[in-house]
C-alpha cells in the first residue's frame, strides 16, 4: 500500500476568502453563501419522517460498512451516497454508559475516512485523528495528486514540513473502541478526514450515537415512539437528483477545498431532516422528546414552533451537548450552529387532532424557512412528568489561578494565500499549539471575526462568559460547541481528564475546518 503525500499532509487552502467578512453570509446570520440546486424540488411536508435504523452492541461489538450507496432523497430521484451501512444518515448507535463498545468500520468505498465520534470522551487513537485514515484495500492515490498543493512549492518549510509522522494508517479495516465513561447524551459520529471532512459529510457520512444510563432512566421523560432523533443538515441538488457541491477537486483526491465563492461556508437550499426533504412526522398529543442536532456543513439554524393557527408551542430543553441540564429552561425558539445538539420536550396534548405544527428556521431565506411539521393523528394518555431537577450540573466558576489559554479563529495567509486558521497557523497535523497537563482545569478563551462553531475534542467544557456578559441562553449545560458571533470572545472552563494524546479544537463549519482552522493539542 503506498500513500501519496497529499493524503497525509497538512491543510494548506486552495484559494483566498473573496470579499469582505460582512459578505460573508448571504442569509440573516449565516457565514457561508448559499448553493442553489437544479432539481426539481418537492413540495414541502410531503413526505414521511423517516427515522435512522437502531443498533446496539453485541458482545461489546458493532460493526459498520462504509459504502456508497444509491438513496433516494428527492422523490423519484436516486443520490449516490458515502454512507455507513447504506443509509442516510448511518444507523442510530445505542451503547450504555460504561459499557465499553467497540465500533469496527470497514472501509468499501474509494476513498480514505476517518471516524469521529463527536463529544465522545475518547481515547486519542479511536478519536478520529484527521491523519490516522482508514483506506479502502489497495488504496493508491494517483501519482499527479502529489503534495504539490494550491500552486505552493514543495521546498524547504513547505508541504513535507506538514507531513505527519504519527499518522496511524490502517486498511480495509479499522476498530474504535469506546469506553463511553460519560454521562447520558445525545452524540454523533461523522466522517473526520484531513481536508476532505465538508465534501465527506457533505456525500453522507453522518449519524447519531446515542448513550444512555440508569440516572435518565429513572426520570419521567417521554421515550420509546415518542423520542425522535432529528439531524437536521441542509443540501443541494442537480436535475438528476446527484448531489450538488462546488468542491475544487470533485474525486476529493487532489486540491482541497472549495471554489473562491464559497469559501466562507456551502449552505443548501434543501433543509434535510433525518435525510428527507421537508418531511412531516405524525404524532399523537403528548409530551415529545427530540434529539436536535445540526448536522448542517455551515447553515445555523434558530428553530421555533407554531400551530397551523399562529400558536406558539414552546421548547423546553433538558439537554445539551455534554447531557442533561441540572433543570429544565424554556424557549421560544433554539439558536444552533454545525455541530451543537439541543434536547427538548414539546408538549403537543393540548392540541385537537389534525393540527398541524411547523418547525421554522427564523435563519433561512426562502424555502429555508421552513424545517419539517408535526400533524397530530389522535388523542393519547401521557403520564410523563418532566423532573424540576434533572441532573447534579455544577454552576460554571472560574478555578482561581487557572491556566488561561487564548484561541484566536480568523483568516490568515495561508502558505502565500488568504485562508482561515487558529491563532495566526494553519493547521500542522505534526505540531501541537498546546500541551495541558492530564487533570488540570483550564480556561480557554476563543475569539473571532466571522461566525464561528468552535468544537473541543475530549473534554466538554461550560460556558464562564460571552462577551462582557455572562453565558447566553444557547449556552447552558456541558457543551462540547459553541457558537461563536463575528468580533465576539467567549470564555470556557474545561477540565482535561483520562487520557493522553492528540486532540483538536477546531472550527466546525466544515469548509473553515478543511482550509486550515483546526489546532491540535497534547494532553500530557
Amino acid at each position: 500500500m503506498r500513500l501519496s503525500r497529499r493524503v497525509l499532509l497538512g491543510a494548506g487552502l486552495a484559494a483566498p476568502v473573496a470579499g469582505s467578512l460582512a459578505a460573508c453570509g448571504q442569509a440573516p446570520g449565516q457565514t457561508g453563501r448559499v448553493l442553489h440546486s437544479a432539481a426539481r424540488l418537492p413540495e414541502a411536508y410531503a413526505t414521511p419522517l423517516p427515522l435512522p435504523p437502531v443498533r446496539r452492541p453485541s458482545g461489546g461489538l458493532i460493526s459498520i460498512e462504509q459504502r456508497s450507496a444509491s438513496v433516494e432523497i428527492l422523490p423519484g430521484l436516486r443520490t449516490e451516497m458515502m454512507t455507513y451501512d447504506g443509509v442516510f444518515p448511518g444507523p442510530t448507535l445505542e451503547t450504555r454508559r460504561g459499557q465499553a463498545v467497540t465500533v469496527r468500520h470497514t472501509n468499501s468505498l474509494t476513498l480514505p475516512t476517518a471516524t469521529h465520534l463527536h463529544g465522545g470522551h475518547t481515547p486519542a487513537e479511536s478519536d478520529g485523528w484527521p491523519t490516522d485514515l482508514l483506506v479502502p484495500p489497495g488504496f493508491e492515490a494517483p501519482a499527479h495528486h502529489g503534495a504539490h498543493h494550491a500552486g505552493h512549492g514543495d521546498g524547504p518549510g513547505g508541504h513535507e514540513a506538514m507531513a505527519d509522522p504519527k499518522a496511524q494508517v490502517r486498511a480495509g479495516r479499522r476498530d474504535y473502541r469506546y469506553p463511553l465513561e460519560q454521562p447520558a447524551t445525545t452524540l454523533w459520529y461523522h466522517d473526520h478526514r484531513m481536508d476532505f471532512t465538508a465534501p465527506q459529510v457533505w456525500r453522507g457520512l453522518a449519524g447519531f450515537h446515542i448513550v444512555r444510563d440508569d440516572e435518565e432512566d429513572a426520570l419521567s421523560l417521554p421515550r420509546g415512539d415518542r423520542e425522535l432523533p432529528l439531524m437536521i443538515a441542509d443540501r443541494a441538488f442537480d436535475e438528476d437528483g446527484a448531489l450538488r457541491y462546488p468542491a475544487r477537486d470533485p474525486e476529493l483526491l487532489g486540491e482541497p477545498g472549495v471554489a473562491d465563492r464559497y469559501m466562507a461556508g456551502v449552505l443548501g437550499d434543501v433543509v434535510l431532516v433525518n435525510g428527507a426533504p421537508w418531511p412531516e412526522a405524525e404524532v399523537e398529543a403528548a409530551q415529545y422528546r427530540l434529539r436536535l442536532l445540526n448536522a448542517s456543513n455551515a447553515r445555523r439554524y434558530a428553530l421555533s414552533l407554531r400551530t397551523s393557527d399562529g400558536k406558539p408551542v414552546k421548547l423546553l430543553q433538558i439537554g445539551s451537548d455534554g447531557g442533561l441540564l441540572g433543570e429544565p429552561v424554556e424557549h421560544d425558539r433554539i439558536t444552533m450552529a454545525s455541530g451543537e445538539r439541543f434536547d427538548v420536550v414539546v408538549d403537543f396534548r393540548s392540541l385537537a387532532p389534525g393540527t398541524t405544527i411547523e418547525m421554522r428556521n427564523g435563519l433561512g431565506t426562502g424555502r429555508t424557512t421552513r424545517v419539517m411539521r408535526f400533524r397530530i393523528t389522535r388523542r393519547a394518555t401521557d403520564d410523563v412528568k418532566i423532573p424540576e431537577k434533572l441532573a447534579d450540573v455544577p454552576e460554571p466558576e472560574s478555578p482561581h489561578g487557572a491556566v488561561v489559554r487564548r484561541w484566536h479563529f480568523r483568516r490568515e495567509g495561508v502558505h502565500g494565500r488568504r485562508g482561515w486558521g487558529i491563532n495566526g497557523k494553519p493547521f500542522d497535523p505534526a505540531v501541537p499549539q498546546a500541551q495541558v497537563p492530564l487533570g488540570s482545569t483550564e480556561i480557554w478563551e476563543f475569539f473571532t471575526d466571522a461566525h464561528h462553531p468552535v468544537h473541543v475534542h475530549l473534554s466538554p467544557f461550560q460556558v464562564l462568559r460571552r462577551g462582557n456578559r455572562g453565558p447566553g441562553p444557547m449556552d447552558l449545560g456541558w457543551k462540547d460547541t459553541v457558537d461563536i458571533r463575528p468580533y465576539e470572545a467567549v470564555r470556557v472552563r474545561v477540565r482535561f481528564e483520562r487520557y493522553a494524546g492528540r486532540f483538536l479544537i477546531h472550527c466546525h463549519n466544515l469548509e473553515h475546518e478543511d482550509m486550515a482552522m483546526m489546532a491540535g493539542f497534547e494532553t500530557v
